[in-house]
């Protein structure tokens, strides 16, 4: 029995079974010009990825269809409605559009801004297109070419738009937003794929024939495993798709083609799996196999975080709502204020130290809290003494399996007298240009003349300068100021982590009823005298007796000594 042939090597039939590609290779020819689903200028349309698949040679395998990208059949069905905006990553783009470019057309390109960052580009539903009626006389074949039997193609079914924004700064983005009026598609997504199919399966198909297999081969090995082959859109892919994606290169290669190792011909039945085969999709391990370009992005960051669902009820009651509307106008984000402390109520053994009192339970709850928040607050101390990534690390979110940024909250940095001065080598945007977290937002207080290349170079990675103005008695910018203008900014939820002074700031009297929740966890240890503690100041009644500082309502104690508690007034409308 024969070996499967390499790339370039002429292929042989297994068990001494003729080599019927010759005659097919005709049949296929003439087939060719019978489609009905396929049309000359869709065939020759480029694609956002041309620039990928180009390379000579075959640039994807059979192992492309058994093990595509995780959640594609979802991420397909995100990318065919757009219901909202889509970020995507620059390789997360490269990667995913392949698989739903039998949907979308680009019409033009929009241009790009002065500064080359933007590239605007707009694509329309393939179904938008004019009713295509073919020429009654085609134009001239090669000799030796049957003439093309085209067919009416109805157009104008469908009318929806896409904006296609291209960001090439400190990190790259994909941004893509519905045109117009929002709208939906006037039919499904397998309705395109019964009408084109998708560049990845074509790239797929024209590899394999050109490793050296017989399009017939080609198709019974992908249509082994149906689910996956209808997650990348080939429900209704057929032996002329192999065959029409193949076609150059065979008629330029005149090679005998092969049946895949462990199959063969059957006369009447195509090709067939032999007696105690293993079928090939079952000889693929289930690991996430790529473009070889694309194979890092495919495999989860080594320091990926997995917090158990069934550790996640008991936080809920304490959370901001999933898929909150926007905030109404004068009232606050909600404010979560949480943090990791010693026996004796300390955060650190010493000012500007770090410590770490978080074990691997507790640092998993912290970055789900972290996904559950728009945003995530600290003082400029803990940036200077900590250089925190401030990013969120749990499996699932963008940088970390997800998609694009989903998941990853907003860093904001509360630094009056900007003093935080940010590199390409601080660790936050280190993060940032890994596509691991987003840039921050710097909020400074007036009177500070801010160099512009320090402002220049924090919007290059996406991030800004917010000044504000409005102090307290203290002459200390106002935390209702603060959430107000992240509010203003679309920011619905904020997660404070701290430092020290941050927290208890938050604690005092005329400040507690900002935050809706508190979650704390607790290490087994005493750090000693000389840390930073929280401790809110003491205070009295009427009469001068001394009762609590702040009191909570609603409390849980979770595994880890961590402890989820409300403060009092709930909802904190406008100040």
């Amino acid at each position: 029995m024969s070996e499967n042939p390499k790339e370039g090597e002429v292929g042989t039939v297994p068990n001494g079974s003729p080599n019927h590609e010759d005659g097919q290779q005709q049949e296929a020819v003439q087939q060719n010009e019978e489609r009905t689903d396929h049309d000359q200028a869709d065939q020759n349309e480029p694609s956002p990825s041309e620039a990928t698949n180009a390379r000579p040679g075959p640039q994807r395998s059979i192992q492309d269809l058994f093990n595509p990208p995780r959640n594609i059949a979802e991420i397909r069905q995100r990318l065919f409605e757009v219901r909202e905006k889509i970020v995507l990553q620059a390789h997360e783009f490269e990667l995913y559009w392949p698989y739903v470019d039998n949907v979308w057309v680009r019409q033009h390109r929009g241009g790009q801004d002065k500064s080359g960052t933007y590239i605007t580009d707009y694509y329309a539903c393939r179904l938008q297109r004019p009713t295509y009626t073919p020429k009654p006389v085609d134009k001239p074949r090669p000799e030796g070419t049957p003439t093309r039997k085209k067919q009416i193609r109805e157009g104008g079914k469908c009318h929806m738009k896409l904006k296609v924004v291209r960001y090439k700064g400190g990190f790259q983005s994909i941004t893509i937003n519905q045109l117009g009026d929002k709208i939906e598609h006037l039919h499904d997504l397998d309705a395109m794929d019964k009408i084109k199919r998708t560049t990845i399966l074509m790239d797929i198909a024209r590899a394999e024939v050109m490793r050296g297999f017989m399009p017939a081969s080609v198709f019974t090995i992908m249509s082994e495993n149906e689910e996956k082959l209808a997650a990348s859109g080939g429900r209704h892919l057929n032996r002329n798709d192999v065959r029409n994606a193949s076609q150059t290169w065979r008629q330029q290669h005149k090679e005998p083609l092969s049946v895949h190792h462990g199959y063969k011909y059957d006369h009447g039945n195509g090709i067939v799996r032999q007696d105690g085969t293993v079928p090939v999709a079952q000889t693929v391990t289930d690991t996430q196999v790529v473009d070889p370009d694309l194979t890092y992005y495919a495999t989860l960051p080594p320091n990926t975080l997995q917090f158990p669902y069934e550790d996640r009820n008991f936080l809920e009651p304490y959370l901001p709502r999933r898929n909150a509307p926007p905030i109404m106008e004068g009232y606050l984000p909600h404010v979560t204020l949480t943090y990791a402390t010693s026996l004796d109520s300390s955060l650190s053994l010493a000012p500007g130290i770090q410590t770490h009192l978080s074990g691997p339970h507790s640092k998993a709850m912290t970055h789900y809290l972290r996904s559950r928040h728009d945003a995530i607050l600290v003082g400029v101390r803990t940036a200077l003494a900590d250089d925190p990534a401030l990013n969120c690390r749990l499996e699932g979110v963008g940088g970390y399996g997800g998609l694009g940024w989903d998941g990853q909250p907003r860093p904001i940095i509360i630094d009056p007298g900007a003093r935080w001065m940010l590199t390409p080598q601080t660790r936050i945007m280190r993060t940032v240009a890994e596509g691991k977290g987003l840039a921050p937002w710097v909020i400074i207080a007036p009177g500070f003349a801010m160099d512009p290349a320090r402002l220049e170079a924090l919007r290059y990675y996406g991030g800004d300068y917010m000044g504000c103005t409005d102090f307290d008695k203290r002459w200390r910018l106002r935390w209702e100021a603060i959430l107000k203008a992240l509010a203003a900014e679309g920011i619905r939820s904020v997660m404070i982590e701290g430092g020290g002074f941050v927290i208890n700031d938050l604690l005092q009297p005329e400040h507690s009823h900002l935050v809706n929740s508190v979650v704390v966890t607790v290490a087994p240890t005493y750090l000693g005298q000389g840390g930073v503690g929280v401790s809110p100041p003491s205070k009295r009644d009427e009469v001068g007796r001394p009762v609590p500082a702040v009191s909570f309502f609603n409390s849980t104690i979770g595994e880890n000594n961590t402890f989820q508690k409300r403060i009092p007034q709930g909802q904190n409308g406008g100040s």
